[in-house]
């Protein structure tokens, strides 16, 4: 189960973090798309917008993301890796990104700080 992708926020994660068979895993980006990545519809709104509207978006997305330029993003950990142990580290390591610059989803941190919530882990 990933708590985030790459591809979260519109393309403004710099984070990827899911849970692996030896715990949590954490994937910093190394460079970040410059300008501002079209949007497009979630697919679950496809029932309620017209015809083809999603996959004009989708379309204008992918076109935009083949040549968008990146840049590196700067950061002390740019690149690398990480595994945890537990979901207590995972929320501390993505606290700790997010205070470094990275972009971490505000989902990603409820969702975990609220799966803590339900185990009893203190925040």
């Amino acid at each position: 189960m990933s708590f985030c992708r790459f591809s979260d926020d519109n393309f403004k994660s710099d984070v990827y973090a899911y849970e692996s068979a030896d715990g949590f895993v954490v994937h910093v980006a190394s460079n970040r798309v410059v300008g501002d990545v079209p949007a497009r519809p979630s697919i679950a709104d496809i029932p309620y917008i017209a015809p083809g509207e999603f996959s004009r978006a989708h379309q204008a997305q992918h076109e935009f993301l083949e040549t968008a330029e990146r840049a590196p993003i700067g950061g002390p950990y740019d690149g690398q890796s990480f595994r945890y142990a537990t979901l207590r580290e995972l929320y501390d390591a993505l606290l700790q990104l997010r205070t470094d610059g990275y972009h971490v989803p505000d989902f990603t941190l409820e969702e975990i700080r609220e799966e803590l919530e339900e185990t009893n882990d203190e925040l």
